[in-house]
């Protein structure tokens, strides 16, 4: 197998497909990356370029192996059925992450992080993985710090996330951070999945379908995503909602995995983004329009949420743009 030439100014991303591959996942990187205007080239390989069996009742032929890591400026480990999850990393999956580059940045989905654990390259760092396996990897890896209450951790270099369309989320978080909000918002309506579902949110949500003949609060949520910039208390929200404000809490909880403050907290932030991006508003008018009630509230919140002030993220995506 030959190498492929770079395109010049376009990130590589590489997903490595290993024995037991779930096919969903495997997917991910490549429908939503590759929806980002041309900004990525996603090429997928296998430990010795050969098709690999997958966890459904097919094989998966690639066209790579894993020489093209060596080129990715980022790689993604796809996960793999947890009946094939072992202590021991296998000599050629080792040998395929050694061609890592340094500076590369590492993207797990689900079990893949039992990969980068058996690898080293979770160790002392925070990560999390499928609820479900939560156990099993504090088992395996006492060493590291787990979150399994998180849709992904974003620990700079290193991205893990959870199981199934976390996957989505993670890949959306990649290009809201390299290229901001408004292409990853676009590229969430091009594939119709929800634009953003920050990494502090539940994995598991104990009742997300209401039950038959139960009020849902998704009507309530549309109608506050308009009103953002409106002093929202959990009294109005119920008031819409026609519930008491107990019931609204505690069913609003049930269907998003939140509290209705948090998510409304993480709905003016991620308003407060675009605006900062795609604006010339001052920090205060950003403020005022999103409903926090001074800059420095912004400010506080924004920085809690991506570890940043509002004049660097402004920078950082002007330059960007530039």
């Amino acid at each position: 197998m030959t190498l492929v030439e770079r395109v010049k100014g376009v990130e590589r991303v590489v997903v490595l497909a290993l024995d037991g591959v779930y096919p969903f996942e495997l997917g991910i990187p490549s429908r939503i990356l590759g929806a980002a205007d041309g900004r990525y080239e996603v090429l997928t390989c296998t430990v010795d370029g050969r098709p690999v069996r997958s966890d459904a009742d097919f094989t998966i032929g690639v066209e790579h192996g894993p020489e093209i890591i060596a080129t990715a400026d980022t790689v993604v480990i796809a996960p793999v059925s947890p009946s094939r999850v072992t202590a021991d990393l296998p000599e050629e999956v080792a040998a395929a992450l050694a061609r890592i580059r340094p500076d590369a940045r590492i993207v797990s989905i689900c079990t893949g992080a039992f990969v980068l654990a058996a690898a080293g390259l979770l160790d002392g760092r925070r990560a999390t993985t499928h609820w479900q396996l939560a156990d099993l990897f504090r088992r395996m890896y006492p060493h590291i710090a787990l979150d399994p209450d998180v849709l992904f951790v974003d620990d700079g270099r290193i991205l893990t996330s959870a199981g199934a369309a976390s996957g989505v989320d993670v890949c959306l978080h990649v290009v809201r951070q390299d290229h901001g909000s408004e292409l990853a918002n676009t590229v969430a309506r091009r594939c119709v999945v929800p634009p953003f579902r920050d990494g502090g949110q539940a994995q598991y949500i104990e009742q997300p379908v209401p039950e038959q003949g139960a009020a849902s609060t998704a009507a309530t949520r549309a109608w506050a995503l308009e009103r953002l910039g409106e002093p929202l208390a959990l009294a109005d929200l119920a008031g819409h909602a026609r519930m008491s404000p107990r019931t609204f809490a505690r069913r609003f909880n049930e269907e998003v995995g939140l509290s209705p403050g948090r998510w409304l907290i993480q709905q003016r932030v991620a308003r407060a983004r675009h605006l900062l991006e795609a604006s010339d508003l001052s920090v205060d008018q950003i403020a005022g329009r999103v409903g926090f009630a001074t800059g420095a509230s912004l400010r506080q919140h924004l920085h809690a949420s991506i570890g940043v002030s509002p004049q660097a993220y402004r920078r950082t995506f002007q330059s960007a743009a530039r």
